[in-house]
């Protein structure tokens, strides 16, 4: 007997939007957008975040972000040439790392059509060691994050 799944994200349950365009090349046989390119759609949001709003360089900067694990759960279809708009917020902030929670919503519709994690460790440009996330990017990042909630107690709760 398997577990039904919790229902997607709300388009309210992340801090910062953005549009993204959808091409008819994005479309696979079966007459929606590739699973695969949700993933791209994940790396856009964050990395368009981290240099509007983080100043990150991602050309010249001392610091940059590896990718290190992502997911994504599908709970809808997306098609060209919907409009869409992806919903970020960040899970979890480390000294080095940083857990993002992305959400795809297609235009109009306030549930999340696939909703995923990607994880980023930030590392020196030269050596690929972990560097701190610090300053302007490190602000960035805490004006997104979100707060486990927490029972009656004061212990975490289910999020």
């Amino acid at each position: 007997m398997s577990a039904e799944r919790p229902p997607p994200p709300r388009r309210s349950d992340y801090a910062w939007h953005v549009p993204i365009t959808t091409r008819w090349m994005d479309n696979d046989v079966y007459g929606h957008v590739n699973n695969v390119v949700y993933y791209a759609f994940f790396d856009t949001v964050i990395n368009r975040y981290l240099i509007e709003r983080g100043g990150l360089d991602i050309h010249g900067g001392a610091i940059i972000g590896l990718a290190v694990e992502t997911s994504c759960i599908f709970a809808g279809s997306v098609k060209f040439p919907d409009a869409i708009v992806a919903g970020l917020r960040v899970a979890q902030l480390g000294t080095s790392s940083v857990r993002y929670e992305v959400g795809i919503f297609v235009e109009g519709d306030d549930a999340a059509r696939a909703h995923g994690k990607f994880t980023h460790v930030f590392v020196d440009r030269e050596t690929r060691r972990p560097s701190a996330i610090e300053g302007t990017l490190r602000q960035a990042l805490e004006e997104i994050l979100i707060l486990p909630k927490v029972d009656a107690t004061g212990k975490p709760g289910v999020r």
